[in-house]
């Protein structure tokens, strides 16, 4: 089995920034790729930023609407993946979600409220 520990949401002001968390844990060989979804309230699910990584070598990608403020990143001696939020709107606020892929596996976090509000 395969857990994930979603941490760093919260409540911030428009302009802010936070730092998201999550740890994979359990029967993990090599995870392929590793990302951040979010869904606020009465929408649908959407992809935040995803990254790959090839050795040494990552590649990582956003949604339209995150591009230029957020950036993902990974620790992979620690199985961790970070997303740094800056310059947070209130169309931000939602449940991010952290999904790995190990294999042809996919593992989703719990989610961790982020509201961007004054």
């Amino acid at each position: 089995q395969v857990q994930l520990v979603e941490s760093g949401g919260g409540l911030v002001q428009p302009g802010g920034s936070l730092r998201l968390s999550c740890a994979a844990s359990g029967s993990i060989s090599s995870i392929n790729a590793m990302g951040w979804f979010r869904q606020a309230p009465g929408e649908e699910r959407e992809l935040v930023a995803h990254i790959r990584s090839y050795g040494s070598i990552s590649y990582a990608s956003y949604g339209d609407s995150v591009k230029g403020r957020f950036t993902i990143s990974r620790d992979n001696a620690k199985n961790t993946v970070y997303l740094q939020m800056n310059s947070l709107k209130p169309e931000d606020t939602a449940v991010y979600y952290c999904r790995i892929v190990v294999g042809t596996m996919e593992y989703w976090g719990k989610g961790t409220l982020v509201t961007v509000s004054s």
